[in-house]
C-alpha cells in the first residue's frame, strides 16, 4: 500500500511534538506581581471550574452526535469524526503554543499610555512552561493557573469543530487536518487575545462584552463556516434527508448540558455571577426553543424535532455573551429575538443556494451577532451597554462586531486558500459520490 507524502509528514510533526516535550524544560511559577501565592486558592472555585471543564469537554461529542445524526447516512462518521478529532489535535496545539498566543504577554501597540494586546507572546507558555498550581494574578485569581489554561483549552477544541457542519460531506480530512490548526494559531488565539486578555485591543478600547464567547467562538466560527462555504462551492447533490434524529435529540441536550459549565463556568468562580449565568442559559434556551417551533407553525411547517433542537442551540449561542451580563426576563427576550432572526436566515433563498449544509452561519453566526448587538444593549454595569453607558458605548460594541465579521471572514477565507494550495480542500467526485465514510476512513455506519 502506497503512503501519501503528506500522511508522513504529519507523523513527522506529532512525532517532533512528542519528543520535544522530553527535553522541554519547564519553568515552575513563583509568587510575584505576577502569580499569586499558594494560599489565594479557593477550594470551592476550584471544584466548579474542574467540574465546568468537563462539562465544556463534552460538548464537542454533543456536536458530533448533532451534526451526525443531521448528515445522510454514508457521511455520518466522517461528519462525527471532523468534530471529534478537534479533541486531539487542539488540545495539543493549544498545550504547545496555543495558549501562549492567547493569554501570554501582549504584542500590540501603545496609545496615551495604555497597551493594547492583538496577540500573545508564544514562548511565554510554551508547552505550559509556567503553568502550574500557582493562580495568575489578573487571569482567574482563585485557581491555580493550569485549570485555567485547561478551562479556555474546551473553548479552543471546540470553536473549529462548529465549523464542519457547513462544509460537511465534501472535505477531504487530512486537509480539515490543515485546517483546523492553521485557524486556531491565525483566527481563533488572536481574537480570544484581542477579547479575553487584559490587555486585549478589543475588550479594552473597545469594551467588549463577551462573557463566555459569543464573539470569540460562535462569530468566529460561524464567519470561517461562511468563508468555507464560499470557497468549496456546493455539494454534487445537495439533497439529503438526516439520517438519525435521535442523534441530534441526543447531542442537544449534551450541548445543553455542557452549556452550563461554558457559561457558568466563565463567571471563574462559584459565585452568584456563576448561578445567574446558569439560570440565563437554560431561560434563553428554552425560550428560543419554543420560539422556533411556534414561528415554524406559524409559517406553514410542522412542528419538528429538529427544529426543537437547532431552536434551543440559537438560544444557547445567543445568551452566551451576556450570560452573566443580563436578568433573567431579557434571557427570555434573547431566546425570543434570536430564534426569529436566525429561522428567517436559515431560510433565506440566497443563504441556502450556497449550499452551508447544515445551516452553520444561520445559527452559529447570526445567532453570535445576535448576541453581540443584544448584550451591546442590555448588558448590565457601568458603562456596558446602550442602556448603562448611551450610544458611545453601543458603537463602540458595533464597530468591533464589524471588524470581528470582517478578520474572521477574510482571515478564514485566506487559509482555506492556503490550505488548498499545500492539500486540495475537496474530495473527489467520486468519493463523494461514494460517501466520506468509505472514501475518508474505509467505515459504515
Amino acid at each position: 500500500m502506497k503512503i501519501e507524502k503528506r500522511w508522513v509528514i504529519s507523523f513527522v510533526l506529532i512525532s517532533i511534538a512528542a519528543i520535544s516535550g522530553l527535553f522541554w524544560e519547564t519553568t515552575p511559577a513563583i509568587a510575584s506581581a505576577t502569580f499569586n501565592a499558594a494560599d489565594t486558592i479557593v477550594t470551592a472555585d476550584v471544584a466548579w471550574l474542574l467540574t465546568s471543564s468537563c462539562l465544556v469537554l463534552l460538548m464537542t461529542p454533543g456536536l458530533s452526535f448533532f451534526y451526525g445524526g443531521m448528515v445522510g447516512k454514508k457521511n455520518v462518521i466522517s461528519t462525527m469524526l471532523q468534530s471529534f478529532i478537534c479533541l486531539g489535535v487542539v488540545s495539543l496545539l493549544w498545550v504547545i503554543v496555543g495558549f501562549s498566543l492567547a493569554f501570554g504577554d501582549s504584542y500590540g501597540f501603545t496609545l496615551n499610555g495604555q497597551h493594547y494586546g492583538l496577540i500573545g507572546n508564544p514562548f511565554q507558555f510554551a508547552f505550559m512552561d509556567q503553568v502550574g498550581v500557582l493562580p495568575h494574578a489578573k487571569m482567574a485569581s482563585t485557581i491555580p493557573f493550569i485549570l485555567f489554561a485547561l478551562f479556555q483549552m474546551k473553548f479552543a477544541v471546540i470553536t473549529p469543530a462548529i465549523i464542519t457542519g457547513s462544509f460537511a460531506e465534501r472535505v477531504r480530512f487530512i486537509s480539515y487536518l490543515l485546517f483546523i490548526c492553521l485557524f486556531t494559531l491565525f483566527i481563533y488565539t488572536p481574537l480570544c487575545h484581542m477579547v479575553w486578555h487584559p490587555n486585549g485591543l478589543l475588550g479594552t478600547y473597545f469594551g467588549v462584552k463577551d462573557f463566555a464567547g459569543g464573539t470569540v467562538v460562535h462569530m468566529s466560527a460561524g464567519f470561517a463556516a461562511l468563508a468555507g462555504v464560499l470557497v468549496l462551492g456546493k455539494r454534487k447533490n445537495s439533497e439529503h434527508i438526516p439520517t438519525n434524529i435521535p442523534f441530534v435529540l441526543l447531542g442537544t441536550g449534551m450541548l445543553w448540558f455542557g452549556w452550563f459549565g461554558f457559561n457558568a463556568g466563565s463567571a471563574l468562580a462559584a459565585n452568584a455571577t456563576a448561578a445567574m449565568a446558569f439560570a440565563t442559559t437554560t431561560v434563553a434556551s428554552a425560550s428560543a426553543m419554543l420560539t422556533w417551533i411556534f414561528f415554524d407553525r406559524l409559517n406553514g411547517r410542522k412542528v419538528s424535532a429538529m427544529g426543537a433542537c437547532i431552536g434551543a442551540v440559537v438560544g444557547l449561542v445567543a445568551i452566551t455573551p451576556a450570560a452573566g451580563f443580563v436578568t433573567i426576563p431579557q434571557s427570555i427576550f434573547f431566546g425570543f429575538i434570536a430564534a426569529i432572526v436566525s429561522n428567517k436566515m436559515l431560510y433565506w433563498k440566497k443563504l441556502k443556494s450556497i449550499d452551508d449544509t447544515l445551516d452553520v452561519f444561520a445559527c452559529h453566526g447570526v445567532g453570535g451577532i445576535m448576541g453581540m448587538i443584544l448584550t451591546a444593549i442590555f448588558a448590565q454595569g457601568e458603562n456596558a451597554s446602550l442602556l448603562h453607558g448611551g450610544w458611545g458605548v453601543f458603537s463602540h460594541h458595533m464597530i468591533a462586531l464589524v471588524l470581528v465579521a470582517a478578520f474572521t471572514f477574510f482571515g478564514s477565507m485566506l487559509l482555506y486558500k492556503v490550505t488548498n494550495v499545500i492539500i486540495p480542500l475537496r474530495v473527489s467526485e467520486e468519493s463523494e459520490q461514494i460517501g466520506l465514510d468509505l472514501s475518508q476512513h474505509d467505515e459504515q455506519f
